[in-house]
């Protein structure tokens, strides 16, 4: 009787940013598979390019004088925080990759140190998972990083590469990366992304379809283990603002949110904030980010995974649009509220003080609502159990040939 070894599953996203978000997809993802019977676990790779910018100087060299500039003004925050005093919020989120989603090793900068890496007895995995978040987003200072691609000339030994839920960031695909981005996912044995509009974008450059799966903090959708593991837990009734890339619009609304329930106004703290805090500034860890949602009265947010846990918790919220420039930045929030039904929970740029307070004082039909997540997990859920039993046909054919030749 031959016995099967558990699946080994290598991870690769975004598991060391100071984003609460961005550890908590990590964190739903990695859970989820575990559940399934699979070790799974984070490849420690660490460009530069997504906390810090990347090249200064390449920037320079390449003639792009914005990339330059963005890559000078995140290493004086960086040097500005540790000046300040806020490490001791940096080694909170160290202390989550460590302890709770297990990354350990070096850090991998590069393309070929993850490529020799992965040549290599640790490297050695039965699949490889890009995704979630915004891997494929293509960045001014960077371009497509071929690493969330899986694109490993030395083979990965033979892994299975398949992509869950990633994100190109907005609605269309710049014309300049279509070629790579081809030859990238044509690679792949297995094709999913987060928005109707990556499947659009994959069909359109590919001919290929692509599943649309959603993020893997609606994978897992409980949160409560994680939540026990708070070593504050706040009390009931605040607003809770989470609050990414800018402080407009959505101070105004929280604003409103705080007036309306009576309760405090709390923000979790942000290295990238570069506005006035917006009620009270707060500093969690990642278990207590997931606890301050969980109890709160009503959030306001303009993050995707803000808007994930407000519904996750069936929670009065409101999604902020974020205005100008960056609006294109809304089609992963209105995209999850268009599927459940909740549109009316989003705020357009130009809508007044009066249709705020309007749709604020809605109700949510929450059974309805409940019913669409239910269905967008299975479709989540069906896809990696059919990419793992793809692993297991093989695993189970592999035994049999070793026992007919034994």
């Amino acid at each position: 009787m031959t016995t099967l070894r558990r699946p080994r599953v290598g991870i690769l996203t975004y598991h060391f940013s100071e984003n609460f978000g961005a550890l908590m997809q990590a964190y739903g993802l990695q859970t989820w598979l575990r559940e399934q019977g699979c070790d799974a676990e984070f490849i420690n790779y660490h460009p530069s390019h997504v906390e810090e910018g990347g090249s200064f100087w390449g920037n320079l060299v390449r003639g792009k004088a914005k990339g330059a500039a963005k890559v000078a003004f995140l290493r004086f925050a960086a040097v500005k925080r540790r000046i300040k005093g806020e490490a001791d919020h940096t080694e909170v989120f160290l202390d989550f990759q460590r302890d709770v989603l297990g990354v350990h090793g070096p850090a991998l900068p590069d393309g070929p140190a993850v490529d020799a890496w992965l040549a290599g007895p640790e490297g050695r995995f039965d699949m490889l998972v890009c995704g979630s978040d915004q891997i494929w987003a293509p960045s001014d200072q960077f371009g497509v990083d071929p690493v969330y691609y899986l694109r490993f000339p030395g083979g990965a030994q033979g892994a299975r590469r398949i992509s869950y839920a990633p994100s190109f960031g907005r609605a269309k695909l710049d014309k300049t990366y279509a070629a790579e981005v081809k030859s990238d996912l044509e690679r792949l044995d297995g094709v999913s992304v987060r928005e109707q509009s990556g499947v659009d974008i994959v069909r359109e450059i590919t001919g290929r379809d692509a599943a649309c799966v959603p993020d893997p903090t609606i994978l897992l959708g409980d949160f409560s283990g994680l939540v026990s593991q708070a070593k504050t837990t706040p009390a009931d009734g605040h607003v809770f603002c989470y609050a990414l890339r800018t402080g407009q619009r959505i101070r105004d609304v929280a604003m409103l949110a705080g007036e309306q329930t009576g309760g405090a106004v709390l923000s979790p703290y942000n290295v990238h904030r570069r506005w006035p805090e917006i009620g009270e500034t707060i500093t969690p860890t990642p278990a207590e980010w997931v606890a301050y949602a969980q109890k709160a009265a009503f959030i306001v947010t303009n993050s995707f995974h803000g808007t994930v846990f407000a519904i996750l918790f069936r929670k009065p919220f409101l999604t902020v649009g974020l205005p100008g420039k960056r609006a294109g930045l809304n089609e992963r929030s209105k995209n999850l509220l268009s599927t459940l039904g909740l549109m009316d929970r989003f705020i357009p740029e130009d809508l007044d003080e009066a249709g705020i307070r309007a749709r604020m004082e809605a109700p949510i039909d929450w059974e309805a609502a409940g019913l669409k997540l239910a269905a967008l997990q299975e479709d989540g859920r069906s896809y990696l159990r059919g990419q793992l039993e793809q692993l297991r046909f093989f695993s189970e054919r592999h035994a049999m040939e070793v026992v007919s030749h034994a």
